[in-house]
């Protein structure tokens, strides 16, 4: 039996073991991070809000490995079902045990850890088939008249707006149990969607819970925004490193100097656009208007973007310095459908983007590209089926409302 120094040394280990045993969970597990807390305090277990895994060291050291790798898992369930979202103006105490009870019957079924036992978790295994969710689990509680119980974790919950998200509830030492704003919410939420979607798609299908293939499948439905999604996985990209050395151009435009970004920090995107489907121009262009409109807040990008049927054509760079729109990029060619000439394109271009976009039909003639080259998303346009990609994030485009007259 291996010995750890410390508690976060712990953690870390059970998050290795899930990445190799349960790679879905040790997926989202490994984005927390991992903040520790004092003794005494607000937190006697843990806690998590979507970011951050808050942890009781005297607590995590008490458990065996398995116990540590379970309550890892706990704390991920409580992400990927956005309990702290969900919740609505139900009852917070029911609810919570509610969430508990889902978890950990599902950690149970699915064989992540073994029940901790240091504390009296909530479990039934009636629980633990995919026809419960934590709403109708809830109804069954209220039912049952379930009395309120002390839940494995503390679940952090959303500030009524009168706090600032960040410090301590109704504590101005910052000491007490912390909340999130409305606005973390959901940029939380917007990003844990993501990465569910990610984590997916990296492991395969029969690696994760059927309820939650439920949730992916809903989440990727028509009626979800692709908006949303795109603008989810183009900021995941951002990350924000400036310097004078290289000013902005568009401080000529101003009295101020702008920093610039550093050269390998940009946001770095790649697009194809089929022309030989069912997209029309006005889809496209609908669609680059709104990649524009999403590049706008960033001091630093990137796109390469070109339309493409058996091959590419109309290849055009649009960068963040050069004041130029997307919009601007003019349509060309119609034919066939190879989705492979956009990665030997990039290929033989030594185009290394950091997300590849394709909007598509999603009717290809072979292959669907190569998996291994970069993130890719195909942002999908189908009047009669709903092509799922065999790799990388699967999306699905509506057009805009039309404006009655």
């Amino acid at each position: 039996m291996q010995d750890f120094k410390t508690a976060g040394e712990k953690l870390v280990a059970a998050r290795v073991r899930m990445l190799f045993k349960q790679p879905f969970f040790g997926n989202i597990a490994c984005r927390l991070e991992l903040v520790e807390v004092e003794p005494g305090g607000w937190c006697p277990t843990a806690a998590v809000d979507g970011r951050r895994f808050y942890y009781n060291p005297e607590f995590v050291m008490k458990l065996d490995m398995d116990e540590t790798v379970f309550l890892v898992g706990h704390e991920v369930g409580h992400c990927i079902y956005e309990h702290f979202i969900r919740k609505g103006d139900r009852d917070g105490k029911i609810w919570n045990m509610a969430g508990d009870y889902k978890i950990n019957a599902m950690l149970v079924r699915e064989g992540i850890g073994r029940l901790i036992t240091t504390v009296k978790p909530l479990y039934d295994r009636k629980y633990a088939t995919d026809d419960w969710f934590t709403e109708n689990v809830y109804e069954d509680l209220i039912q049952q008249g379930a009395a309120p119980q002390q839940t494995l974790d503390i679940h952090i919950e959303i500030s009524d707006g009168k706090e600032d998200g960040k410090g301590g509830k109704g504590d101005s030492d910052g000491k007490g149990i912390p909340t999130i704003s409305p606005a973390e919410a959901k940029a939380i939420s917007d990003e844990m969607k993501n990465a569910i979607i990610q984590a997916a798609h990296a492991v395969g299908a029969g690696n994760v819970p059927g309820d939650i293939r439920r949730m992916i499948g809903e989440l990727t439905a028509p009626q979800m925004d692709w908006r949303q999604m795109i603008r989810v996985s183009l900021e995941s990209n951002l990350v924000s490193d400036f310097t004078f050395m290289r000013p902005n151009r568009k401080s000529q435009f101003s009295d101020y100097i702008l920093p610039g970004m550093k050269r390998d920090q940009q946001i770095n995107i790649a697009i194809g656009l089929d022309v030989s489907g069912s997209i029309g121009i006005e889809d496209s262009r609908d669609f680059l208007s709104e990649v524009q409109g999403i590049m706008d807040q960033f001091e630093s990008y990137r796109i390469e973007v070109w339309c493409f049927d058996t091959r590419v054509t109309g290849h055009d760079v649009f960068t963040s310095d050069d004041g130029r729109s997307i919009t601007e990029f003019q349509m060309t060619g119609g034919g066939g459908t190879d989705f492979m000439c956009n990665w030997n394109f990039m290929i033989e271009n030594e185009i290394e983007p950091d997300q590849f976009i394709m909007f598509t039909d999603g009717e290809p003639f072979g292959k669907w590209g190569i998996e291994e080259y970069c993130d890719t998303m195909f942002l999908i346009k189908n009047n009669y089926t709903k092509p799922v990609a065999p790799f990388g994030q699967s999306v699905y485009f509506t057009s805009k409302a039309k404006k009655r007259a």
